[in-house]
């Protein structure tokens, strides 16, 4: 249903190794985002390259990154919700582990 949501068919065979895309939340459930259709949509690609480097498994990185600095209290719960929504790619690199 959320692939038909956003005019997209739902990719084939999108499982394991050959996972191209996944059903996302804009906003991550443990930064307070919402179950429902306007917050997940369908994150996907590039297909060339390895499953842990495809969008939706750094996203999940910054996700981790994020939650933690507001557990931490070094981040307000709003500036990472809005930081994420906006542009998720901002906290890749200082999302990295050590």
């Amino acid at each position: 249903m959320t692939y038909s949501w956003y005019g997209l068919a739902a990719p084939t065979g999108n499982n394991g190794a050959s996972q191209i895309c996944e059903l996302d939340h804009l906003v991550p459930l443990e930064l307070g985002g919402a179950d429902g259709l306007g917050n997940i949509w369908p994150q996907c690609g590039p297909d060339d390259v390895r499953l842990r480097d495809r969008y939706f498994k750094r996203k999940d990185q910054v996700e981790n990154y994020l939650a933690a600095k507001v557990r931490a209290g070094e981040m307000s719960l709003e500036e990472a919700q809005r930081g994420i929504a906006a542009d998720w790619t901002q906290y890749l690199d200082v999302s990295k582990a050590p």
